[in-house]
């Protein structure tokens, strides 16, 4: 017990700072692949891609030949977006995508991708907490400078608004080369003014991915109902909601496309006081009544 009490320490030391811990045991192995989350999904008649767990690659292609593409491969255990690759728009890219989702966890996921607008939706204690937009890591053209001068352009801007560590710079790497490239573009084009330019594929955080507020008064009632619904679905004290929606989280879900792709049972909540885009919430009172539930086995992985 002592052993897997120090297993655990390191890993949410690690992987898990800034997360929260305020489901019990039960809760979090219920949550912890696609595949749970999936399935519960289907239980409560909740909106989801369809896909499949695979091992052998092959699985994939037939599934490929099957729905079509856009695609989506992401390991069946991760987090923080680690090892996902989107969108995938054909044979050479999903051979690609599924090696690499491979060297993350072996038992990977393949799903239909929605190419919409991505959210975050933090609910807790029966209350919709917080609404994050996410974004891929990009820069916006002003018609005079390079991608390269409007990259440092906002990485001064995030520096200033004290957004580091939790929201990274944007980076001149390999992978943001290449998918320029693929845009035919490169760190020394010009953007036309209000032209936007993708730097990478992934909207996550660690590449330069950012956030937005949005105002939760925006939500219809439906969508309020369909997240609150996914929490007793799971039965959790909180959860980070990832999905897609079509038009945006301030229209009915059932009048336009609708993805959920995942829970998180240790939302990261600390990215939510450090958005881009609109002000910073306080969420001191939402915190206060999860810190006062008794959480068990709060402490075991």
């Amino acid at each position: 017990m002592n052993i897997k009490k120090i297993i655990y320490a390191w890993i949410s030391k690690k992987f898990m700072g800034g997360c929260s811990n305020y489901n019990s045991l039960e809760v979090r192995r219920s949550c912890r692949s696609k595949e749970q989350a999936r399935d519960r999904f289907k239980q409560g008649n909740i909106p989801h891609a369809q896909g499949m767990i695979f091992f052998n690659p092959f699985t994939a292609i037939r599934f490929a030949k099957q729905h079509g593409f856009p695609l989506v491969i992401k390991p069946n255990v991760s987090g923080f977006s680690r090892g996902s690759h989107f969108p995938i728009r054909d044979y050479k890219a999903l051979w690609k995508a599924i090696f690499l989702a491979k060297l993350w966890w072996p038992f990977t996921v393949v799903e239909q991708f929605l190419e919409g607008k991505n959210y975050r939706v933090v609910v807790a204690n029966g209350k919709i907490v917080s609404v994050l937009q996410r974004y891929a890591p990009s820069v916006k053209g002003d018609g005079t400078s390079t991608i390269r001068e409007l990259m440092n352009k906002e990485n001064a801007i995030r520096e200033k608004m004290k957004l580091y560590p939790v929201i990274s710079p944007l980076k001149e790497t390999a992978q943001s080369r290449a998918f320029l490239a693929k845009q035919g573009l490169n760190f020394d084009s010009i953007l036309e003014a209000d032209q936007r330019a993708t730097l990478f594929y992934r909207i996550s955080l660690a590449p330069g991915g950012v956030v937005e507020v949005i105002n939760k008064q925006l939500l219809p009632e439906a969508n309020e109902t369909l997240f609150k619904n996914v929490l007793t679905l799971f039965d959790a004290n909180i959860l980070g909601i990832d999905v897609i929606l079509e038009k945006g989280i301030e229209f009915d879900y059932r009048d336009q496309q609708c993805i959920f792709l995942e829970v998180n049972s240790r939302p990261y909540l600390k990215m939510h006081a450090y958005p881009r885009y609109g002000e910073a919430e306080d969420l001191s009172d939402y915190f206060d009544e999860l810190d006062a539930l008794e959480v068990k086995q709060s402490d075991t992985f």
